[in-house]
């Protein structure tokens, strides 16, 4: 059987077919919530939905889907830029290595990029237990495919834990793909029946820095931290404080907007939380927290500038969010793949990930596998290096 998208035929093996589909839409809620991982909320359906709906960076969305006997099997998105701005997601020093390329051949460094697996969190295929190789090397010649026609040179499987990259690891390999590690996720057990008990846990001297942040913050007269469910009429607030993070991010791959965020406060089963924190009535930093099953994520954080380092806004912020999920009964809480000095010190542990990067074309292909490795290494080590 084959491909039905209008992309290419793909010749599947009896009993197997595939699938390109245009938006998350076009995927029943029950097949896809059947499929993704129980305990990860970025995998909701719903955060797909905003993606689509928000202008945080891709150009396009698609989903290959894989059907055996009739029923979707394995689901595994895409995120295409028709020109993504190498400069913007590299580190500092590289950036400004290349300052000089991008001020005389803006379009030099605007490459066509296609991103497999979810573009705002941790890469996986969806699929109902263990990925079949013959499910996998549907995907990959899927996915080589739809960037051909699509001429998108650059095809990266991003940020997947080992175990998620180990099922397509045969298949993408012999495809001409190339592995590189990527920035590690956070992540922090919980199982704590309170706050003062994961306050207890932690080493002396961690537990000594939180005690004196959190008297830190409530020396500040006016301040205060709400947890919010409808948090509609701070959306405006929470995007200016997201911006300010923004400017003094070393990458800016995806940069959330208004229209993502009106998305997700209007989405409905998506379990979320805004920790908000209020100078007398102004917002001065946020935590925006999703949930699903026993996991959490505390996904962007906004902090005002001007009082966030005095305040000690950023740690009283995730502070709250471990008080909340801990509330929740969550077993974990994830956070991005930023600050990993401060999120050690809240106990966070690093899950390492993953990516495979090809080009359609053998000379580029060759030019990337040389590279890139080493960029992405030496960008690795200086995000984690220790920082005061």
């Amino acid at each position: 059987m084959a491909e039905h998208s209008g992309h290419g035929a793909v010749t599947a093996p009896a009993g197997y077919a595939v699938d390109i589909l245009p938006g998350v839409g076009a995927i029943p809620a029950q097949v896809w919530d059947g499929l993704a991982p129980a305990d990860d909320p970025m995998w909701a359906r719903q955060v797909f939905a905003a993606m689509e709906q928000g202008a945080i960076g891709p150009d396009e969305y698609a989903y290959v889907v894989v059907r055996s006997a009739g029923e979707i099997c394995a689901i595994l998105p895409l995120a295409a830029f028709r020109e993504l701005r190498l400069d913007d997601v590299i580190g500092p020093g590289e950036r400004r290595l290349l300052a000089p390329a991008r001020r005389l051949f803006p379009r030099l460094l605007c490459v066509p990029m296609l991103f497999c697996g979810n573009f705002l969190g941790p890469g996986r295929v969806l699929s109902r237990g263990p990925l079949q190789p013959e499910v996998s090397e549907l995907l990959v010649r899927a996915v080589l495919r739809y960037a051909r026609r699509n001429r998108l040179g650059t095809v990266v499987f991003k940020d997947f834990a080992p175990e998620c990259m180990a099922a397509l690891r045969p298949q993408l390999a012999a495809a001409g793909f190339f592995f590189a590690p990527s920035l590690p996720d956070t992540e922090l057990r919980l199982g704590h029946v309170s706050f003062e008990d994961y306050l207890a846990a932690l080493p002396a001297k961690a537990r000594r820095n939180a005690r004196s942040t959190i008297r830190n913050f409530r020396d500040h007269p006016g301040l205060r931290i709400e947890v919010r469910r409808d948090f509609a009429d701070l959306l405006p607030a929470m995007l200016g404080l997201y911006q300010q993070v923004m400017v003094r991010a070393d990458q800016t791959l995806d940069v959330l907007d208004g229209v993502f965020l009106r998305a997700l406060s209007d989405a409905e089963g998506l379990e979320q939380r805004v920790v908000a924190c209020f100078d007398g009535d102004k917002l001065v930093a946020f935590l925006h927290c999703f949930f699903r099953g026993h996991g959490a994520v505390g996904v962007r954080i906004g902090l005002d500038y001007r009082l966030a380092h005095q305040a000690r806004l950023y740690h009283n912020v995730h502070y709250a969010a471990i008080e909340l999920a801990i509330t929740e009964k969550c077993q974990h809480i994830r956070f991005a793949q930023t600050a990993y000095e401060p999120k050690r010190e809240l106990g966070c542990a690093l899950v390492e990930q993953s990516y495979a990067i090809t080009h359609i074309r053998a000379f580029p292909r060759a030019v990337l596998r040389h590279l890139l490795p080493p960029a992405l290494a030496s960008a690795r080590a200086d995000a984690l290096a220790p920082r005061s």
